[in-house]
């Protein structure tokens, strides 16, 4: 390892336990989960999940060293995550509770659909700002901090210990990136106010990559909830039109961010970025040419892959391609084209990890002639430019 930590990924680590669907026996989603009835699956996945090890540990495979940092409890998972992380290169700083249980997810992938996911938080619901060591930064570029929506020391009291860590990382000069994960609407991080919480945290912001879900559900809930219902049985992300991005990235940016990049599934990447007194108020992993980011706003579109696998890890993994590419200084443009890439070489396995390659392969596939999915919508805001492959607002 290098002396020097340029990453620390920290928060959400669970076990993802994924069933495999049958190849070739895709299923309407309302055939599944019907009492009484049973499903013929294909083999079963076992692997790391949460930001910490799907973030972290594709940043550590796209060339970035990069640190863990997390919490699980004192049982048979928790101990099967830390052998699993012990197998990698990569500096692990996960400790053990033995007061909690270990987070895991039960995720069911099936092909065309977004996930469903069956989750426990366990110890990830105490993990606070006092967790973590901050003398250790001093070596650190980056701080990727995921699923504060998962971890209930972080959205309690209205986001107080979040807030409280995100401002003791800016004091010791990091640049900070936060990722979040949907709530249920039905449990105790689905009711809070997050509007609230972000308008006190994104202050300490400088990159905000959650999905176009997740932050319709924060802080738009009547566009989701249309979303939703006009899409009951489909991925909602197929009648997305991108013309609501810029108000959103806008509101996101008044709200303290520097630079806002949203997941937004099949459709692709949206980015939008903040004046140049606040990207130079970043810290150290803040770009080299900020001029080359002031004001600027592009989407792009999803690549197309086949065969399509799994999603599940895919939105994490995409982070790091984006995370790898701005720590390495790339253009705005091959940041979001190295997050679309990343993310789609995820979705050709069942696991989380196994599709991250190298970031020499990465760099030859992102320099080869791969196919975007098209967007076939007409917008009002955008510009298409075919030299770059990338939409522009107008």
């Amino acid at each position: 390892m290098k002396s020097a930590v340029n990453a620390v990924v920290a928060g959400h680590i669970c076990l993802d336990i994924i069933p495999g669907f049958t190849p070739g026996e895709d299923r309407e989603i309302n055939e599944l989960f019907v009492p009484g009835k049973l499903i013929k699956m294909d083999r079963i996945a076992i692997s790391l999940g949460g930001a910490v090890p799907n973030t972290g540990i594709a940043l550590s495979k796209l060339g970035i060293n990069t640190s863990l940092m997390g919490k699980v409890g004192g049982d048979h998972f928790g101990s099967l995550i830390k052998d699993i992380i012990s197998v990698e290169n990569i500096d692990s700083r996960i400790f053990i509770s033995n007061e909690d249980t270990t987070s895991y997810s039960v995720i069911f992938a099936n092909p065309g659909y977004d996930r469903i996911i069956f989750h426990h938080t366990g110890a990830n619901d105490t993990f606070c700002a006092d967790d973590l060591n901050y003398s250790s930064f001093n070596n650190t570029n980056l701080f990727h901090f995921g699923y504060p929506s998962l971890m209930k020391q972080m959205y309690e009291n209205e986001g107080e210990e979040l807030l409280l860590m995100l401002k003791k990382i800016k004091e010791v000069g990091v640049t900070t990136s936060v990722d979040m994960s949907l709530p249920d609407p039905k449990s105790s991080e689905g009711m809070v106010n997050w509007q609230k919480i972000l308008s006190k945290a994104l202050k300490y912001v400088d990159i905000f990559i959650p999905s176009i879900e997740e932050i319709l559900y924060m802080i738009d809930i009547d566009v989701y909830n249309d979303l939703k219902n006009d899409n009951v049985n489909t991925d909602p992300l197929d009648k997305l039109n991108i013309d609501i991005l810029p108000a959103l990235g806008e509101k996101l940016i008044k709200m303290g961010v520097g630079i806002v990049v949203l997941k937004c599934g099949s459709k692709g990447y949206y980015i939008k970025t903040a004046n140049k007194a606040r990207l130079i108020a970043m810290g150290r992993g803040k770009p080299d040419d900020i001029d080359a980011w002031i004001d600027r706003e592009a989407h792009c579109e999803a690549y197309s892959v086949s065969p399509f696998c799994s999603a599940a890890g895919a939105g994490d993994n995409s982070i790091a391609g984006f995370l790898a590419a701005f720590l390495r200084n790339m253009s705005m443009e091959d940041c979001i084209k190295t997050a679309c890439l990343v993310g789609a070489q995820n979705v050709l396995v069942y696991d989380t990890l196994s599709g991250v390659k190298s970031w020499q392969e990465t760099m030859q596939q992102l320099n080869s002639d791969m196919k975007f999915i098209a967007l076939n919508e007409k917008t009002k805001y955008w510009q298409y430019d075919n030299n770059k492959n990338i939409r522009y607002r107008k």
